[in-house]
């Protein structure tokens, strides 16, 4: 008798390169680029290189690329590439009603896992895109945020997958991965409310990992609980509660619904953002001179960064706070015109002027932009200068939504903007051109460019 977890599996297994729209082939390596240039961006973070420091000392079987240069065992290379690519919260994100996730953040595993067997392009790419899949369609149907688990709690399933995708498992094979992670990697969502720590950060990373040890425990005949997701106490019944969906019928075209970030921020910020931007472009504004600032926007954006249930957002002293607090977000784009891994500077975050000013933010959620989501991201943003002049703007979309899709330019640029300080113009088109061409390439080829980035800046 065929269990839920054997549908998934049986979909996974049959997943094929040929499947791909056009479409999303080309979004999917859209991604692969702007995963890459985000990781390549943090390679100097603080965190990061703690972690590198901690994986140099472990070691490991020298069988997955650390972006870098040097090997270690796939699942502390698809902690360590995941980290990177996690950190500077520069990601892509699916919107689901209910639930939010980066289904970038499960290329790490990918990587490794597809590596570790010799893979080709293809096979990278159709893993990636069942990551996608995945992770999407369990946000959409089995949303666990507001039951206090964090979204890395579908991505480990769809980790899980994706890795025993890219190490070629038989579907038994898939199935055990993904009972295996699944049970094991239910996330608290207090990762990402109150004062944050490092492990905002970090909370996938530890996902991706446990979903490519998952897959290969499972490629060694270990076995997972045959009923996660419907059985007594499983995920159904202990978490996320009753939810349906035809996994013969999907298809690997959920990347086409994710959107890529334009401002280095959390993402439901993007369009207010956007709006910060239009009122400072307008006459008579001068930051100087704001007496307050209100923004309406959506229900979620409220509740994660906004002040709403997930905690207050005025308390800002790191980067991992600032980057979730709206009232900031807004403060330092009203100031400098941008948001940037450079805003994140420690003596950017407390600066006096970015700190009086988020004092001066109020965000208020409104019923009918909450209605709109996540087909849109409304806001409605209203600044008053100390003369009583108003500037207003709203915004329901911006570059890199679903309206206005990234394209290859648009990510080669905020590529070659992150990964300037740490690659070559050489490094950085060859780098480009094999993720241009990659269902023609090796992943081998595609990790001996990434091995030779340097780790810190030139």
């Amino acid at each position: 008798m065929s269990t839920e977890v054997s549908r998934l599996a049986a979909f996974v297994a049959a997943a094929a390169f040929e499947d791909l729209s056009a479409t999303a082939l080309e979004q999917l390596k859209i991604r692969v680029l702007d995963t890459i240039g985000v990781a390549i961006g943090a390679l100097d973070a603080e965190p990061v290189v703690a972690i590198r420091e901690l994986i140099d000392d472990l070691g490991g079987a020298p069988a997955a690329t650390l972006i870098g240069g040097g090997k270690t065992a796939p699942d502390r290379a698809a902690f360590y590439n995941s980290a990177l690519s996690r950190y500077l919260d520069f990601m892509d994100s699916y919107l689901a009603k209910g639930e939010t996730n980066h289904p970038s953040d499960n290329f790490g595993a990918v990587l490794a896992a597809a590596e570790s067997v010799n893979a080709d392009g293809r096979e990278l790419l159709t893993a990636f895109a069942v990551a996608y899949q995945v992770h999407a369609r369990l946000s959409d149907v089995a949303p666990v945020r507001a039951r206090g688990f964090d979204h890395t709690t579908q991505g480990a399933y769809a980790a899980a997958a994706a890795a025993a995708k890219a190490l070629r498992l038989p579907a038994t094979q898939i199935a055990n991965a993904i009972s295996i992670s699944g049970t094991a990697n239910n996330a608290l969502r207090v990762t990402r409310t109150g004062n944050l720590s490092h492990w905002k950060g970090l909370a996938y990373p530890q996902v991706s990992k446990e979903g490519t040890f998952a897959a290969l425990l499972a490629a060694r005949g270990i076995t997972g609980p045959e009923e996660v997701f419907e059985g007594n106490k499983g995920f159904k019944d202990a978490i996320a509660g009753p939810f349906e969906i035809d996994w013969q019928t999907e298809d690997l075209e959920r990347v086409r619904r994710s959107i890529v970030k334009k401002h280095n921020a959390e993402i439901h910020s993007q369009s207010a953002l956007d709006a910060a931007q239009h009122v400072r472009s307008q006459t008579g504004f001068a930051a100087s001179s704001i007496a307050s600032v209100r923004l309406r926007t959506f229900d979620v954006a409220f509740s994660i960064i906004g002040g709403g249930e997930e905690g207050d957002k005025r308390t800002v002293r790191t980067k991992e706070e600032a980057d979730h607090s709206l009232p900031w977000m807004l403060a330092v784009v009203l100031l400098d015109g941008e948001l940037t891994p450079a805003q994140y500077a420690p003596a950017r975050i407390v600066a006096d002027d970015v700190q009086a000013l988020m004092a001066k933010v109020e965000i208020t959620p409104d019923d009918g932009f909450s209605a709109r989501f996540p087909d849109e991201m409304p806001a409605e943003l209203e600044v008053v200068l100390e003369d009583g002049t108003v500037l207003r703007s709203v915004q329901s979309s911006y570059e890199g939504f679903h309206d206005d899709p990234l394209g290859w330019d648009g990510a080669r640029r905020k590529f070659d903007a992150l990964a300037t300080p740490f690659t070559t113009p050489e490094l950085r088109n060859e780098i480009a051109a094999i993720v241009a061409d990659l269902e023609n390439r090796t992943v081998a080829e595609l990790t001996s460019a990434l091995a030779r980035v340097s780790r810190t800046r030139a």
